[in-house]
């Protein structure tokens, strides 16, 4: 990879603001409840405020979005499905009929799908934008998935595409056969950690094809032994829809919006975006830990930990929809209910204001 052009991976400030980390907890403790019984989703509710800067965070105009795109890889047999199911299911996605799109509707989530490098043309639709690197990356056993020029130019899309979405909360969904192999090997390099605790069996591989698979992705590892570096790596071996949700994620969090991953593939992406700017992680919530083999121990590698398990494996987006409302429910607890004092309940200790006595 080139030097990296300076405007190109925006700054992510720390947002750690001990004052209002204080307050939020305090509005917390104070609650109606016994302390801290709300469990995890007190959690959620701190980090919600700290992200949105605010002590009565507010979750406005959420804004779905699934990056599209087909893997040269796809074309050696490490996927159970044909490749051309990326352009078929985006298809289902624009039509209403797909989880991710069943779910945006129940949950009021604006929904956009980018084709970010689908292999065959897609027809005009209002729901979708044309951000088209390529018909897809090449096969990255042979050289790299993408050229610098390329994984710049998703990079930017990206950033450009969470430009010009309202609200302050992105939901991350990606569609892609092979894309599991691409999430693999950015863990496998970035997080250090054998290949074989990387691959799992990805749309539902048999066996035979998760050891076809293995052999695949060890081939491609060994191809770009001396690649290191974050950029290079992602080039490497990324899809150009984990390339644009990068440079989505590097973009969202600039602007301190909630940013909430999906399931294995969204995590990779978050994998490359926190080795460019580490404070990413502040803006993340870890949707839920996918059944795919490999998400447990990312999320591990992450410092992260899942808000659901419900051994999803679909992506699109789907579990990052599903675990929405847990989101809202955070905000409203933390706005809405009352005080001990407001409410004239005794606390614990017998009295009405703290509940720590």
């Amino acid at each position: 990879m080139h030097a990296t052009p300076h405007d190109l991976i925006p700054q992510v400030a720390d947002l750690h603001d001990a004052a209002l980390a204080a307050r939020l907890q305090h509005l917390l403790d104070h609650k109606t409840k016994p302390l801290g019984s709300l469990g995890r989703i007190e959690g959620l509710a701190r980090q919600i405020g700290l992200v949105l800067g605010s002590e009565r965070p507010v979750l406005q105009q959420p804004q779905m979005v699934v990056f599209a795109g087909d893997h040269g890889l796809a074309a050696r047999g490490v996927s159970a499905f044909p490749a051309e199911v990326t352009a078929q299911m985006v298809a289902n996605f624009l039509g209403g009929g797909a989880a991710v799109s069943v779910l945006a509707r129940q949950h009021g989530l604006a929904l956009t799908v980018v084709d970010a490098g689908v292999a065959s043309a897609l027809p005009a639709h209002p729901g979708l934008v044309d951000a088209k690197v390529a018909p897809g990356t090449a096969d990255c056993t042979q050289g790299p998935a993408m050229s610098a020029a390329q994984c710049e130019q998703a990079l930017r899309a990206g950033a450009d595409v969470v430009r010009g979405l309202q609200g302050n909360a992105l939901l991350l969904g990606e569609m892609g056969i092979g894309n599991t192999s691409s999430a693999s090997l950015l863990m496998a390099r970035l997080s250090g950690q054998p290949l074989t605790d990387c691959v799992g069996r990805g749309t539902g591989l048999d066996r035979s094809g998760l050891v076809r698979k293995l052999a695949v992705l060890q081939e491609a590892l060994h191809c770009h032994a001396e690649v290191r570096e974050p950029l290079a790596v992602l080039a490497a071996f990324g899809g150009f829809e984990i390339a644009m949700m990068v440079g989505a994620i590097l973009q969202a969090a600039a602007e301190r919006r909630v940013i909430v991953v999906d399931g294995f593939i969204v995590s990779s992406a978050v994998l490359v975006a926190q080795a460019l700017q580490p404070q990413v992680l502040q803006r993340c919530v870890f949707s839920h830990q996918s059944d795919e083999s490999g998400h447990a121990r990312m999320l591990a590698h992450l410092g992260a930990e899942a808000v659901l398990k419900l051994d999803l494996r679909l992506g699109e987006g789907s579990g990052a929809a599903l675990a929405w409302p847990l989101l809202v429910s955070a905000c409203h607890l933390l706005c809405d209910m009352a005080s001990f004092e407001a409410a004239g309940v005794s606390t614990a200790g017998g009295g009405t204001a703290e509940p720590r006595a």
